[in-house]
């Protein structure tokens, strides 16, 4: 049985090699170490769940100015009984000229108009993943960062946890050779329904909690937690956990900046007959069975031009990166492999400066990622994604999980969905963004919107 190396013991084994940027907490910043003076105004959009999570996280680095939610009942949670302002409007909050940083805990469906809005307003964000809905807000979020410079951060917290950057770096030391064939596992969707229809309770905003999406009745079903397993909403769970793990195979396979130029699979929808197409179901002219209709079980690839892949399926949580030359696993436990065994003491240092350079430049606190999130409940990884905005926030510079680099990702996976929903291999130009000599597959690239709240 192959030996694994925890964070833990990755921490230990490089700390001689100086392989990090080792820095004291109160640089990176936590809770109450900040100045008064300094804080930042923090502004939280989407305060359910994760939102809450990732809000309070930012509020833990800054001022806790405002809160915003179309459930009233969250925001007013959220609020408290401090001088932070509960709305149900979104807008309201981008106003406050002392909001300095928004953070976006919305269903997936609204965070690209929340993010661009926020950007325009003169806001920084930070946005919980999927970024996107489709492929076309994701180009139009990357223009309004370029026009408007501010800093748009995404909450793939694994690019802040040490056992991902040091896959990254070992794939991309070529290690494991030039083509690389990366499989994600991340297990099955959910499926349910048909639910039935009921009226809205009275502190939701149901055509609000719509958006841009067509009117259907209210179903508690497709609220809060459960909305990501339907496609009108969310790509289910594969820009769910999906994005998660391919956003750090396309980073170790170097393209992260680009993206595949084939996509093919094949998955089950439930309650989403055979004879639909999807074009039509997504401008609102047919309607399906009020139940589930996201991806269950997939089998999907999107190939590089070099002829490296990503398959994301079913089955064990975590990474494969498999080449001619070696193989490793990698997930939020450990990672694992003849190559993670073989490295020498001077492998280590050079990939620790490696992983320096991965991570900008900018300092990252490994005891923090090595401890494994085990801290009161809290996840070290967004602990230290969240300090990765602030100090972004501050200087101006690109964070971790920027814009550009996960608009890539999460168009890939919503690649993956559109094969699969059309059934065959389609070929992608990802230089132009757009498919190839397939008018149905481009005309999933982007989706009517509903006024009032198109983008």
């Amino acid at each position: 049985m192959l030996q694994h190396i925890t964070r833990r013991q990755w921490l230990q084994d490089a700390a001689a090699g100086a392989a990090w940027t080792i820095v004291p907490r109160h640089v990176l910043g936590g809770a109450n170490e900040t100045p008064p003076s300094e804080r930042i105004g923090v502004g939280c959009v989407g305060v359910g769940g994760r939102g809450a999570y990732v809000g309070n996280l930012a509020c833990a680095l800054g001022s806790k100015v405002a809160a915003a939610d179309v459930d009233r009942q969250r925001a007013e949670r959220f609020a408290g009984s401090g001088p932070c302002v509960a709305y149900t409007d979104y807008r309201e909050l981008l106003e406050r000229d002392d909001v300095d940083v928004v953070t976006v805990g919305t269903p997936d469906h609204w965070h690209a108009k929340i993010c661009i809005d926020a950007m325009k307003a003169g806001k920084d964000v930070f946005c919980e993943k999927p970024l996107t809905l489709t492929i076309d807000e994701g180009k139009k979020l990357c223009q309004v960062v370029r026009e408007t410079g501010r800093i748009l951060q995404v909450g793939t917290q694994q690019r802040s946890s040490a056992q991902f950057l040091l896959a990254v770096a070992i794939a991309q030391s070529g290690r494991l050779g030039k083509r690389i064939k990366a499989t994600c596992g991340i297990g099955g969707g959910p499926g349910g329904g048909v639910f039935p229809s009921t009226d809205p309770p009275g502190h939701l905003n149901w055509d609000a909690w719509l958006g841009q999406c067509p009117v259907v009745p209210y179903t508690p079903q497709r609220c809060h937690g459960s909305f990501r397993w339907w496609l009108e909403y969310s790509g289910g769970q594969i820009t769910d956990w999906g994005v998660h793990h391919l956003d750090i195979a396309q980073w170790a396979l170097g393209y992260d900046h680009s993206g595949p130029v084939e996509a093919e699979g094949r998955g089950q929808f439930p309650n989403f007959p055979d004879d639909v197409d999807p074009v039509d179901f997504f401008a609102g002219r047919v309607k399906l069975p009020n139940g589930h209709n996201t991806a269950t079980t997939f089998d999907v690839t999107v190939t590089f031009a070099n002829g490296s892949s990503i398959v994301i399926k079913p089955g064990e949580n975590g990474i494969v990166l498999e080449g001619e030359d070696g193989r490793i696993l990698v997930n939020r436990g450990r990672i694992t492999g003849k190559a993670i065994e073989e490295l020498t003491a001077a492998d280590r240092q050079r990939l620790g400066d490696e992983i320096v350079k991965l991570y900008k430049g900018r300092p990252i606190d490994p005891e923090s990622v090595a401890t494994g999130g085990t801290n009161s409940g809290i996840d070290q990884a967004s602990v230290e994604l969240m300090a990765n905005f602030f100090a972004s926030v501050r200087d101006r510079q690109q964070p971790i999980s920027d814009a550009f680099a996960h608009h890539r990702s999460v168009s890939s996976c919503h690649l993956c969905n559109i094969a699969m929903l059309l059934r065959r291999k389609l070929r992608w130009d990802p230089e132009k963004e757009d498919f190839i000599g397939d008018a149905q597959a481009s005309a999933l690239v982007s989706r009517p919107q509903r006024e009032p709240y198109a983008i």
